[in-house]
């Protein structure tokens, strides 16, 4: 593990006329960005990132969820999606679910799914190179200003997750979006503090909101006796149209920003001193995404491949 951390992009397909996979496989390659998530298994995706070294996080796919509690079927997918690739794709994290919420139907599926994809990794002996996890969102942090005091508000669902991760050596993967809490609390939350161009820090040391947001959720993580359980922030942008503070030119700063910020090795206030490992969302304008307008606005490129931003990622 070298001591920068190299940016990673997420790699979504609701989107019209995007390149053929092949064709993102390179751009990511002629771009310098080593580390992609994919939201599904895919077979043309997987093939065109064999030999390509770029490290991966593969999501099993919502509706899959389910059937994961069964050993077998997790067991199938295991070795349909991860074993005949595994020589040559640089798997690094499986995401049991994105976003998946206490109160959601899927919640209760997700650490047997976990648990099963896990055994599945470890029969097949790639538990050291491939971590299982899941990603969450924010709002599964409560009082989460100032960060220390964040903590899960549902124990009963986030508390036995934590415990696996724990005892399995595996991040937990956050989704991290400053933009969100930023139109949602404009009253109290300066732009420039979510776009990391404040000057200084606030009354509780924070100089951004990313730092802030990430703390709460470590915050949480130390309340259920986890402080060494690391946490890959798994999405992370800004559109550049659609809403209140989407902007192309607010865009471009806050990439341009998080990149320097992730790599630079300061870290966080809680977790200082080292890479803060993430990846941006997303890879493509994705036109068919549901939702707010700015859900289809968040791409580093067009589906042209032009790049929206002069951004460096390595």
């Amino acid at each position: 593990m070298s001591i920068t951390e190299s940016i990673g992009v997420c790699y979504g397909q609701l989107g019209d006329s995007l390149p053929s996979k092949q064709e993102v496989v390179d751009l990511y390659k002629s771009n310098g960005i080593d580390k992609m998530r994919i939201y599904f298994p895919q077979p043309e995706t997987l093939e065109a990132l064999k030999g390509s070294d770029i490290e991966v996080i593969m999501d099993v796919a919502r509706e899959s969820l389910q059937s994961m509690t069964d050993q077998n079927a997790a067991m199938d997918w295991v070795n349909t999606n991860i074993v005949p690739y595994a020589q040559d794709v640089n798997f690094r994290y499986i995401a049991v679910g994105n976003e998946i919420r206490p109160d959601y139907n899927e919640a209760q599926y997700i650490l047997p799914a976990m648990t099963n994809i896990h055994n599945a990794i470890s029969s097949a002996n790639l538990q050291d190179q491939i971590k299982v996890s899941t990603a969450i969102d924010s709002t599964l942090i409560s009082n989460p200003y100032p960060p220390n005091d964040g903590v899960f508000n549902s124990q009963s669902y986030m508390g036995p997750i934590v415990d696996f991760l724990k005892s399995n050596g595996a991040p937990l993967l956050a989704n991290i979006y400053p933009y969100f809490a930023y139109i949602g609390d404009q009253q109290n939350i300066p732009l420039e503090y979510a776009l990391f161009t404040q000057q200084g820090t606030n009354s509780v040391g924070y100089q951004n909101l990313f730092d802030a947001m990430l703390d709460s959720i470590y915050a949480a993580l130390e309340k259920v006796g986890a402080s060494d359980v690391k946490i890959v922030v798994s999405e992370s942008g800004w559109p550049s149209e659609g809403g209140d503070g989407a902007s192309t030119q607010n865009a471009a700063t806050y990439y341009a920003n998080l990149i320097n910020h992730a790599k630079s090795g300061s870290g966080t206030p809680k977790r200082p001193g080292g890479p803060i490992e993430t990846y941006l969302f997303a890879m493509f304008d994705e036109n068919n995404k549901q939702g707010a307008e700015s859900e289809r606005h968040f791409g580093l490129f067009t589906p042209d491949k032009s790049p929206k931003y002069q951004l460096s990622f390595n």
